[in-house]
């Protein structure tokens, strides 16, 4: 005999799917000190109930998560944090192209039902004004049209990059946060996806 539980069956943890690069997946840290478990454990710490899934791959342009968007997006996903496009600038990807990429990600989580954070990261302008202005323009736009949470730089925690910040935060490369850069990027962006999980559950 099962007796009924007093109240109801508890809610399941959210479930939250970072869909990203190395800054994501945690490129030359410990599994425990990447984004995604630091993520975790700062949004446990103020009680909320979430998994976020480590779907980032080193390496990956908008056009890896584009071929990656419909795996990811399993019947427990609650929502998606989406950062991508770091590898795009480094290889000089034309806009329209990382802006296509995306357009197909966010479709595809629109058609899902599941709502999303977009993180940008701010073009350099080694390739010039105009590549710059026309990347930059991508995320706010793309938010605005799919009504999504947005966030203008993946990086914004880390505050200037100084040279003081770049060796304080930074690892040798200079492109990848080091623990402690990690945990001031996860201080910035966890109020936002604070605001993704109330998407899920009002």
């Amino acid at each position: 005999m099962v007796l009924p539980v007093a109240g109801g069956a508890a809610a399941e943890p959210i479930t939250v799917a970072a869909l990203g690069d190395s800054l994501t997946q945690g490129y030359g840290l410990p599994p425990e000190q990447g984004f995604v478990p630091q993520l975790q454990g700062w949004l446990r710490a103020r009680g909320a109930d979430v998994s976020i899934l480590n779907a980032g791959v080193s390496g990956d342009t908008t056009a890896g998560g584009l071929s990656r968007i419909a795996w990811t997006l399993t019947p427990e996903v609650d929502a998606v944090i989406v950062a991508l496009g770091g590898n795009d600038l480094l290889r000089g990807i034309a806009p329209e192209v990382s802006r296509a990429n995306l357009d197909g990600i966010l479709q595809a989580t629109q058609n899902a039902g599941v709502p999303v954070l977009l993180i940008g990261l701010p073009a350099p302008g080694n390739y010039g004004p105009d590549y710059q202005k026309e990347f930059n323009g991508i995320y706010p736009a793309l938010a605005q049209a799919y009504d999504t949470l947005y966030v203008e730089d993946f990086l914004a925690g880390l505050g200037e990059n100084t040279p003081q910040a770049l060796r304080s935060y930074m690892q040798a490369d200079g492109i990848h946060p080091n623990a402690a850069g990690v945990a001031k990027i996860v201080e910035t962006l966890g109020p936002e996806v604070e605001a993704l999980l109330a998407r899920v559950r009002p």
